[in-house]
């Protein structure tokens, strides 16, 4: 089967739900073979992750994450800084805008590379840049509702962990990835 036969022409959008973080819009599709269907679309607008990376000074690779409350898992998670790109910004912006805010440093960015979150319905899409020679420069800036501890943990045991308890998410687990791709690490 070719590609061209997988495709479903798009017909009608309607909004059916709009919110601070996203809107969900009903579409209508069409296979190739004539089955129709109401798709749901969630439009997000794009996130970016940094990925802050150092070795101490007892020669340990370490990452500097975050322990904040999630509201969907009603629990404390640990992650790398992350953020979502606002309208007309640049990811790369974005991203040394939530570095600062959440951490109160700056350091040298590389873009590792971006993905879909969850293409069945989602459109958005997340960028992962990596961080180092990184310096403190101010206090955490954080929003209203944030609240977020910063702390350092060496790579082994966030690799070791990562995909269970406090470490269950599936964005830091892309972005564990790309550094390990990046780093071209085997552990």
């Amino acid at each position: 089967m070719s590609e061209r036969n997988l495709i479903w022409k798009t017909g009608e959008r309607k909004k059916i739900f709009e919110c601070v973080l996203f809107d969900i819009q009903r579409v209508k599709r069409e296979n190739p073979d004539g089955r129709r269907m109401d798709a749901i679309e969630v439009n997000s607008r794009d996130w970016v992750v940094i990925i802050p990376y150092y070795v101490n000074e007892d020669n340990i690779p370490c990452f500097i994450m975050e322990e904040q409350y999630r509201h969907g898992l009603d629990s404390v998670t640990r992650e790398f800084p992350a953020g979502i790109v606002e309208r007309g910004e640049d990811a790369l912006v974005a991203a040394k805008r939530e570095f600062l805010e959440e951490t109160g440093c700056i350091g040298d960015f590389t873009f590792l590379g971006s993905c879909n979150p969850n293409p069945a319905f989602m459109t958005n899409t997340q960028s992962f840049y990596l961080v180092e020679n990184i310096k403190r420069v101010q206090e955490q800036s954080l929003d209203e509702n944030e609240e977020i501890v910063v702390t350092s943990l060496p790579i082994s045991s966030v690799i070791k962990e990562m995909g269970s308890g406090i470490y269950n998410n599936g964005t830091m687990m892309a972005a564990l990835c790309f550094f390990m791709r990046h780093k071209e690490l085997k552990w």
